[in-house]
């Protein structure tokens, strides 16, 4: 008796090129990806500059103001050459600078909190940008992070969690849902709400005229272009949806979402290249070829803010060794482990301590912060869902108060195959953000 073989196993289904491209186009263009991820560099760059302005109070006159070395001739000339943007050139007065001042301070105070993240984004990267580019060789490469992210920030749509937009959309959905059935209440309500928004939308667009008006002697055109279509894109999402929150209303949405996953990438593609230029370079550099690197600035004057440290860990030759090799080890390799979630998250942390050590040891805090700020976009959605849900328990347990809707993660549908929905948004692609 011939016993039959059995069937060969079924080879899995492949799912057709187009299909993918299909869902492809759809994950991009129907939410915005990385909500937690976006929000931890929007709360990591706006603490880095606050904590650099406010340290530097003290010494602002010598650093920006009328009272440094580089005078407002001097600023003049290289801007008029290198075409960059300040608003510090529309007077070389103190009030005048004081007011710049003490508007990005509260910028990156609002930005910090995410009171409407839209618009307080633009006036957080003017503050920047215009100080910054007024004294441009006091910089270093935490300053020029900060340069760059200050403009993305401007695209991404950073105040979805952990903020007070998230706190303010969460108590406008419950009104609604309380006001159903009752339409004059709920509009008016609604209305209420919304007049924070206009009135200062109307007041940075007199800014932006009188920006305008000075820019043939302040800076690249570019920028004007960019504060003009996001002032006018304000105006225009307000309108649509006041008035018009069907088709319109999903359109904006697709455009908006399709900018914020834009600028996320390529705020992606800059940590991995600071990281993949500052390693290649030093490999080709002979003191980090020997592994004698860091024993240098341990026994420079000005990174030694704390000389006792600093000589025990240059007294050993091996931990010397040790931390130049596996410095450029971890920023070589971190560009291509990204698509491997275990390994670039240990890299991750090993980064991450690296920059801690950098702020302790050669007392850098500020081009730190910043840097682990951008790492941050790296970090996995459920550590950052862990993380909020812990810090808005211990904030909790201190007020003595029970969470507000706002506070809690939001869900996202379960997906065909799932048997629930994931907690937190959904990240930026699974193999780089976890």
């Amino acid at each position: 008796m011939t016993v039959p073989s059995p069937a060969p196993a079924a080879a899995p289904a492949r799912v057709p090129f187009d299909r993918k491209l299909a869902r492809a186009a759809q994950t991009v263009t129907s939410r915005a990806l990385g909500p937690y991820q976006t929000a931890i560099v929007r709360i990591g760059f706006s603490l880095t500059w606050l904590f650099f302005l406010v340290r530097e109070f003290p010494h602002r006159h010598e650093m920006y103001g009328p009272d440094g070395p580089w005078s407002f001739e001097l600023a003049r000339r290289l801007i008029a050459d290198n075409r960059a943007f300040t608003v510090l050139m529309w007077s070389d007065g103190r009030l005048w600078f004081e007011v710049v001042y003490g508007l990005a301070v509260v910028a990156a105070v609002l930005l910090l909190l995410g009171w409407h993240t839209r618009a307080v984004s633009v006036v957080f990267m003017v503050g920047a940008l215009s100080l910054q580019n007024r004294s441009v060789f006091l910089g270093d490469g935490g300053d020029n992070v900060v340069h760059l992210v200050s403009i993305y920030l401007t695209l991404l749509r950073c105040g979805q969690v952990w903020s007070l937009d998230a706190r303010r959309a969460a108590r406008e959905a419950a009104r609604g849902e309380e006001a159903r059935g009752e339409e004059a209440r709920g509009e008016e309500a609604r209305r209420r709400v919304e007049l924070a928004g206009p009135a200062l939308w109307v007041v940075l667009g007199g800014f932006l005229v009188a920006a305008t008006w000075f820019s043939p002697v302040t800076g690249e055109w570019w920028v004007y272009v960019l504060l003009w279509v996001l002032w006018l894109g304000q105006g225009l999402w307000w309108l649509v949806e006041q008035y018009a929150p069907g088709e319109p209303r999903v359109l904006l949405d697709v455009l908006a979402n399709l900018a914020h996953n834009a600028a996320l990438v390529v705020l992606m593609a800059e940590v991995c290249l600071i990281y993949a230029t500052a390693g290649w370079y030093k490999i080709q550099g002979s003191r980090w070829q020997d592994g004698t690197a860091l024993f240098y600035p341990l026994h420079l004057d000005y990174f030694t803010p704390w000389p006792a440290l600093s000589e025990l860990l240059a007294s050993s030759g091996i931990m010397v060794m040790l931390l130049s090799y596996g410095t450029v080890i971890v920023q070589v390799a971190f560009p291509f482990t990204l698509f491997h979630r275990k390994v670039k998250n240990v890299l991750l942390v090993a980064m991450m301590l690296e920059h801690a050590g950098i702020a302790l040891l050669l007392g850098l805090p500020a081009f730190s912060l910043a840097m682990i700020a951008a790492d941050a976009v790296f970090l996995p959605t459920v550590f950052l869902v862990w993380l909020g849900a812990r810090a808005t328990r211990g904030r909790d347990r201190l007020l003595r108060r029970r969470p507000a809707a706002a506070d809690l993660p939001p869900q996202r549908p379960a997906r065909d195959g799932e048997p629930g929905g994931e907690t937190g948004g959904e990240a930026a692609p699974r193999t780089l953000v976890g």
